[in-house]
């Protein structure tokens, strides 16, 4: 069997759509009565709760109620199909390259994991994106309460393929220090800089493209040690 790649979403398989994030947030505090700068605001500093912690639903609640608001039911439900849709938007816009890309790999007999510090409404979206049906094992940090760069996502992935982490590849832009994590579990890691430069201080093999992805593992290839680790991490 070939090796398992385990694929990090934004940034690397799409793009991360963080300005769009931020307007449907805005557009939400008009729907439940706050301030927009301060509830987008709120989402940023916020940002591990919403990973690992709270749904839409909940965190509209609580955000408001810091922010003075006392929104009813039917505003919170407005608010958080608003959010959900935005889940949608932003996991269809994964481009036909991408999906070739992915397919290619399949045809090669490469099992597909995804990581992903995602909050739910991206969670939820998952199942009916083009995305879902090519991959094998989906891991989202809202789901299962941890993130990058914590071991224990790294190896549950790897253990829901079926195999250790040191027989999988890691591929990822770095943001939220998942690269040095991948590679502290013993994870092969490739750093993608085709839709953010995230983490430029990392040593180890970079693809511009994942479209070389492929021929890449197909040929063997000389792991390098990294230089440097990025703890940045990713709005959502």
């Amino acid at each position: 069997m070939s090796r398992p790649v385990i694929f990090d979403l934004f940034h690397t398989l799409i793009h991360g759509a963080d300005e769009e994030r931020d307007r449907v947030v805005g557009e939400m505090a008009v729907m439940i009565g706050v301030d927009p700068a301060g509830l987008v605001a709120a989402y940023h500093s916020t940002w591990r709760d919403r990973l690992v912690q709270w749904d839409v639903e909940e965190t509209i609640r609580i955000l408001a109620g810091r922010l003075g608001g006392t929104p009813s039911n039917e505003q919170v439900t407005r608010a958080g199909e608003h959010r959900l849709a935005l889940g949608r938007r932003v996991l269809d816009s994964v481009s036909s390259a991408t999906l070739d890309v992915l397919d290619a790999l399949r045809g090669d007999g490469h099992p597909l994991g995804l990581i992903s510090n995602a909050t739910s409404d991206t969670a939820q979206a998952w199942p009916h994106s083009p995305l879902a049906q090519r991959f094998d094992v989906a891991v989202f940090s809202c789901d299962v309460g941890l993130a990058k760069p914590d071991p224990a996502i790294y190896h549950l992935a790897a253990e829901r393929l079926g195999v250790g982490p040191a027989d999988c590849v890691f591929v990822g832009d770095g943001a939220d220090g998942e690269l040095a994590g991948a590679a502290a579990v013993g994870l092969t890691v490739f750093r993608t800089t085709e839709h953010n430069d995230t983490d430029p201080s990392w040593g180890g093999p970079a693809l511009a493209t994942l479209g070389d992805l492929p021929a890449m593992l197909r040929e063997p290839f000389e792991v390098m040690e990294p230089s440097g680790a990025h703890t940045g991490h990713k709005t959502a």
